[in-house]
């Protein structure tokens, strides 16, 4: 699933991009926190600015086919598609989505960064790895092709499962 998520909803990249789903977050750039700091330095007031945040949001979601996934009601219905989430928290957001239909099953192999949703591509077992991450060797690792971040099914891996595993009991 392609989705684009608003700033409210940041937090559940990870989960979702660890999921399999090529997630967009709208801070992920640093060229387009830069523009959107610049928009509301420019615009004339608060209400200006979020407009206008709001309208490249829209903008790219329907440029780049996604959904759109937003706590913003008004945000929500001006999209072509959207999911509006009611909750704040996290662990409930994603119970949102899962009720939604939106597969919440962690991927065996990874395919999108966690950090900036690149794609992943498996370290050979030859490869030296980060000095943080485990010798491919002894322990699959994937590095994204973007930022270079490397990962691995560790305690992180665990944890995130864990939590996916309750949402989808709930």
């Amino acid at each position: 699933m392609r989705l684009l998520l608003d700033v409210m909803c940041g937090g559940l990249r990870s989960y979702l991009r660890m999921c399999g789903h090529d997630t967009v977050y709208a801070l992920d750039r640093d060229d387009e926190r830069e523009a959107a700091a610049s928009e509301c330095e420019a615009a004339a007031s608060k209400r200006e600015a979020a407009a206008s945040n709001n309208d490249a949001l829209l903008e790219r979601s329907e440029g780049e086919d996604r959904t759109l996934v937003t706590r913003n009601v008004q945000l929500a219905g001006r999209a072509s598609a959207s999911m509006l989430l009611r909750e704040r928290d996290v662990v409930h957001q994603l119970g949102e989505l899962h009720e939604a239909g939106v597969d919440l099953t962690l991927d065996e192999t990874p395919t999108y960064c966690g950090s900036c949703n690149g794609l992943l591509e498996r370290v050979a077992p030859e490869e030296p790895t980060a000095e943080y991450a485990p010798d491919p060797r002894d322990e699959r690792v994937w590095r994204c092709v973007d930022c270079g971040q490397q990962f691995w099914r560790g305690s992180h891996w665990d944890s995130v499962r864990e939590t996916l595993d309750v949402v989808r009991a709930s």
